[in-house]
């Protein structure tokens, strides 16, 4: 029995070093300032500033700074998938692909996310804190989106 405890440790410790070669590619892309949310919106309105500080590391196009642990497999993994299938729901550093009509939808998804607390992820904020959303900072981003 302990020599097969023994072999199943062996086993899991090389797959998990194994595992360590397949790494994601890095997420950042190349920005336009010109398509972006902030240019859409301009100065005077407070909810780039928001999104960027809040959503910027899954939903833009910029590299993330992510903890050490997030670059340990399986995590990376996780991580990279979860970054790809968020810029495909929305990507704010190119908000000009978007018809207006789509912009003003995300718009009002972003607001209804936020304000029932679906965005960001508790589990996001619990490792990235100052992703939190404040009340003042739903408010920004509701003022951005359409008025029903």
């Amino acid at each position: 029995m302990v020599r097969l405890l023994a072999y199943a440790a062996v086993v899991l410790i090389v797959l998990f070093a194994a595992a360590q070669i397949v790494r994601p590619k890095p997420q950042g892309m190349p920005i336009d300032p010109a398509r972006t949310i902030q240019a859409s919106l301009g100065p005077a309105s407070g909810a780039p500033g928001v999104l960027d500080r809040a959503c910027g590391d899954c939903h833009s196009n910029r590299a993330a700074v992510w903890p050490w642990y997030v670059h340990i497999a399986p995590m990376s993994w996780v991580v990279a998938n979860g970054v790809t299938e968020a810029r495909k729901a929305v990507n704010y550093s190119d908000w000009a692909a978007y018809p207006p009509d789509q912009q003003q939808a995300l718009l009002a998804s972003s607001c209804r996310d936020a304000m029932q607390g679906k965005m960001p992820p508790s589990v996001y904020t619990a490792l990235r804190p100052s992703a939190r959303l404040t009340g003042q900072d739903i408010q920004e981003i509701c003022a951005a989106a359409p008025k029903p």
